[in-house]
């Protein structure tokens, strides 16, 4: 990791791009406020009628899908995970998901904050992570995100 990024304590889109895969559609970060590599992270994702899913979810009452909240969480979490000295090159993907609750409906409009916490890290392979969506501070989802590390 360079010495600009992890001195840093918030990271740009651009700066997202370049450490996560994730690309339109599904780039779901808009920007990271809070930074500390390997630690945690607290990261924005603001949501807008523009986005492609709620032309289908739902047409009369446009709903962000749970799914894609926990894929932001586990983005924000990636940025984290990415953060970590000497992982090796690879791509982290969901091992499983535990204990995830979601508590009220995100709408266009709405400033999704999401904060992760690194769990635990084995073998340089593994991670947990511990993920929180909030909007206006009411809690909308919450849980631990497992990833594992394929070549």
């Amino acid at each position: 990791m360079t010495d600009s990024l992890s001195q840093s304590c918030a990271l740009t889109s651009e700066q997202i791009l370049g450490l996560l895969p994730h690309r339109y559609p599904f780039a779901l970060v808009d920007r990271v406020v809070e930074y500390e590599p390997g630690k945690k992270a607290l990261g924005i994702k603001n949501v807008t009628l523009n986005e492609p899913h709620f032309q289908g979810h739902f047409p009369d009452r446009p709903l962000m899908p749970g799914v894609l909240i926990v894929e932001a969480m586990a983005q924000v979490g990636g940025l984290v995970v990415k953060g970590l000295d000497d992982i090796p090159e690879g791509l982290f993907v969901f091992a499983g998901i535990d204990g995830v609750r979601f508590r009220r409906p995100v709408v266009p409009g709405d400033q999704l904050r999401i904060s992760c916490e690194l769990i635990s890290i084995k073998r340089k392979r593994f991670g947990k992570i511990f993920g929180e969506a909030k909007v206006d501070d009411q809690l909308v989802c919450s849980g631990d995100l497992m990833f594992s590390l394929i070549n």
